[in-house]
């Protein structure tokens, strides 16, 4: 897979998520967790824009990022145009990193140990963009949950 295409997978799936957390028509309805719902849309957005963060930008982009991942979890009622600004960032910090990985590069280890084995560059970069998807359905299920 080519830096063009994972480019992209990354940008029209953070789009959509800007979409989505701009779709809700009560902003604290973005942090709502009822019944057995254990992670809100505003959880959710800065997870995943914490994981791109440190998985892209500070591992491959050298950016300097330091994730606290408890937080991504904890806070509540970040300002949606925060957590706008924080997804506009990203998407950044994503096309400028990538964008500089030659096909060379994609080919190499990963840098982290995350699974059990390790990983090409490539493989890993490819299952972000689909941990991206998967919380992005989330996100949009939980929209429409919280606001029939």
């Amino acid at each position: 897979m080519s830096t063009d295409s994972l480019i992209k997978l990354f940008k029209r799936d953070l789009s959509k998520l800007k979409e989505e957390i701009n779709g809700y028509k009560v902003e604290s309805n973005l942090w709502l967790t009822p019944g057995e719902i254990t992670n809100s849309a505003g959880h959710l957005g800065l997870h995943l824009v914490g994981n791109l963060n440190h998985f892209i930008g500070a591992a491959l982009g050298n950016t300097g990022y330091i994730r606290q991942r408890d937080l991504e979890f904890s806070l509540k009622d970040v300002p949606r145009i925060e957590l706008i600004k924080q997804i506009d960032d990203t998407i950044v910090v994503v096309e400028n990193t990538l964008s500089k990985l030659t096909p060379q590069d994609l080919e190499q280890q990963y840098k982290h140990r995350v699974f059990e084995k390790p990983t090409s560059t490539e493989y890993f970069l490819v299952h972000l963009a689909m941990h991206l998807a998967y919380h992005l359905g989330q996100v949009n299920y939980h929209r429409r949950l919280i606001e029939k």
